[in-house]
C-alpha cells in the first residue's frame, strides 16, 4: 500500500469513526429475526411498501440509524479493509473466502472476464447510437447466448422436471393463508440428479453467477470505448477487478489511488436490501427463468429515473447553480417551486446515507485537484449544509450515495452517461446473491391486486356506441 492509498485508507478511517459516534448500536426488533413463522402479518402500502416478501441473511439496512450490513458485516469495516472480489464472494456464499478459496475465486474472475465472442456480437450492433443501459442489457443476453445452452434446441422443462403453470397459484391463495406448496412446485430438493443439474446450469448456477460478476464490467467498458469512437480491449489478466475495469474503459493502467477509490465504490454499491432491481431480478427467477434474464431485468429496472442515474442528475443540478454564492438563492426558489434537490433524500434512510459518509470525504480529496471539480465540490458542500439545517432538522432528509458519487466518478474522468452501468457492473453482486438465496426455497411471486371496477356491464355493439368527446 502506497503512500496515497493509505490516504485513502485514513479518510474513510475518519468518517468512520464520525460514522460510529452518531449511530447507535441495536438492530430493529421488527425487521430482524432468527426465525419467521410463516405467515406473517405487515402493513402493506402502494407498490407493496412495507411488505415481507422473503427472509435473507444477505444484507440489512437500518434507515434510522444509518446502517448497511453484508452478510453480518458493516459496510465501513469493508470498506476499510476489503476488495470486491471478497466482498462478492461474502455476499454469495454468505462468509469471508480462505486465502484458498479467495485466489481460486479470483482465478475463475480472470478467466470469465475475456469475452471476444460476445464482444464480436455486441460490435454488430449500433451501440454509439443506444442508451448505455440498454447495450449493457443487450451485452448480458449475448453472454447468455454464448455461454450457455438456454438457446440451443434443449427441452429444458424435460431437463428440470419442471411444470410451469399460472395454476400455481390457486392453491397458495387459497384463504385463509394458502397452502404450503403450490400443486406443480417441482420438489427439486427429493431429487438430487435433478438438483445437482440445477445448480450446476451455466445458464442459472453459481457459476454463471461468476460469469455476470466477471462479465459486465467487461461489456459496461467495452459499451463506454464504443460510444466514443474506440475499439474495445482485452483485460488484463495481472489486474484487480476494478483496476481491470478502469483500464479496459480507459486503457491506461489506473494509479493505486484511483484502483482504491473505484474498489470502495464497487464495494459500497454492491447490495441495498430489496430495493426495485434486486425484486426485478428476483421475481423473474422466482418462476425459474434463468439468471441471465433475471439480471437483465435488475438492469432494466435500474435504467428508471426513479432508481438509478440520480447522481447524473446531481451533477447537472450543481453546474446549473454554477458558484457557491449562488446556493442559497438557487436553494430558496428550489422551495419555493417545490423542486425535488437532487440527491437528498432516500425510501430507507431517515439519517446520514453511510455510503455518503464514505464518499464524501473522497470527493474532497479527488476534487481538490483542478480549479472545476473544485468549485462544484464547494457548490455540493454548501449546498448540504444548507439543507440538513432545514430539511434535516424537519424532515430527516441528507444526503444519500448518489450526492457524491457523481462528483467521485467525474473527477476520475468518467463520462457521465457511464454512471448508472457502473452501478450495475457492482449491483450484480447484490442481485445474483440474491437470486441464488431465494431459489433454495423458491416460491413464485405471485400478489394480488384490489379490484376496484365495475360489475355487471352490458355488452353494446360497436354499431350504438357514441363517439366521446375530446
Amino acid at each position: 500500500m502506497n503512500e496515497e492509498t493509505k490516504k485513502i485508507t485514513e479518510l474513510i478511517r475518519k468518517a468512520v469513526e464520525k460514522a460510529r459516534k452518531e449511530t447507535s448500536s441495536e438492530p430493529e426488533p421488527g425487521l430482524t429475526k432468527k426465525k419467521l413463522d410463516w405467515p406473517i402479518e405487515c402493513t402493506v402500502g402502494p407498490g407493496l411498501e412495507g411488505a415481507i416478501a422473503c427472509e435473507s441473511s444477505i444484507g440489512y439496512v437500518n434507515g434510522s440509524k444509518g446502517w448497511l450490513i453484508y452478510s453480518g458485516y458493516d459496510i465501513f469495516d469493508l470498506s476499510i479493509n476489503s476488495t470486491y472480489e471478497e466482498v462478492s464472494y461474502l455476499l454469495l456464499y454468505g462468509r469471508l473466502p480462505t486465502k484458498k478459496e479467495l485466489k481460486a475465486y479470483k482465478d475463475q474472475l480472470i478467466k470469465f472476464r475475456d469475452l471476444p465472442l460476445t464482444m464480436r456480437t455486441l460490435m454488430g450492433f449500433p451501440v454509439e447510437d443506444m442508451n448505455p443501459m440498454a447495450a449493457l442489457r443487450l451485452g448480458t443476453e449475448f453472454l447468455r447466448q454464448k455461454v450457455s445452452h438456454r438457446d440451443r434446441n434443449i427441452n429444458n422443462a424435460d431437463i428440470l422436471n419442471i411444470i410451469g403453470s399460472d395454476e400455481d397459484s390457486i392453491p397458495m391463495e387459497t384463504l385463509p393463508c394458502g397452502e404450503e406448496h403450490a400443486i406443480y412446485e417441482p420438489k427439486l430438493k427429493k431429487d438430487k440428479l435433478i438438483m445437482e443439474k440445477y445448480i450446476l446450469d451455466e445458464a442459472i448456477g453459481y457459476r454463471a453467477c461468476h460469469r455476470l460478476i466477471a462479465g459486465l464490467p467487461t461489456i459496461a467498458a467495452a459499451i463506454s470505448r464504443i460510444r466514443e469512437g474506440k475499439l474495445p480491449i482485452a483485460p488484463h489478466p495481472s489486474l484487480s477487478h476494478a483496476a481491470n475495469f478502469l483500464y479496459m474503459m480507459n486503457g491506461v493502467q489506473p494509479t493505486e489511488e484511483e484502483e482504491r477509490i473505484m474498489d470502495i465504490n464497487l464495494i459500497l454499491h454492491a447490495d441495498h436490501g430489496m430495493n426495485a432491481s434486486t425484486f426485478a431480478s428476483m421475481v423473474v427467477a422466482s418462476t425459474l427463468s434463468d439468471i441471465y434474464f433475471s439480471i437483465g431485468a435488475g438492469i432494466g429496472a435500474l435504467n428508471g429515473t426513479l432508481h438509478g442515474g440520480a447522481n447524473e442528475r446531481v451533477l447537472q443540478m450543481l453546474e446549473k447553480i454554477g458558484h457557491p454564492d449562488k446556493v442559497e438563492k438557487w436553494y430558496k426558489e428550489a422551495v419555493q417551486k417545490k423542486e425535488k434537490i437532487m440527491g437528498f433524500g432516500h425510501r430507507v434512510y431517515k439519517s446520514l446515507d453511510p455510503r455518503a459518509r464514505i464518499l464524501a470525504p473522497l470527493a474532497k480529496h479527488l476534487c481538490s485537484r483542478n480549479s472545476q471539480s473544485r468549485q462544484l465540490f464547494q457548490i455540493a458542500d454548501k449546498l448540504e449544509k444548507v439543507v440538513v439545517s432545514t430539511l434535516g432538522k424537519e424532515k430527516k432528509i441528507f444526503p444519500n450515495v448518489d450526492y457524491y458519487s457523481g462528483l467521485v466518478y467525474k473527477a476520475m474522468g468518467i463520462r457521465t452517461e457511464m454512471f448508472t452501468p457502473i452501478f450495475a457492473v457492482s449491483r450484480v453482486a447484490g442481485w445474483t446473491a440474491r437470486v441464488m438465496e431465494y431459489l433454495q426455497h423458491n416460491r413464485i411471486f405471485r400478489p394480488r391486486a384490489m379490484y376496484i371496477g365495475d360489475f355487471n356491464k352490458k355488452y353494446k355493439p360497436i354499431s350504438t356506441r357514441k363517439e366521446s368527446c375530446k
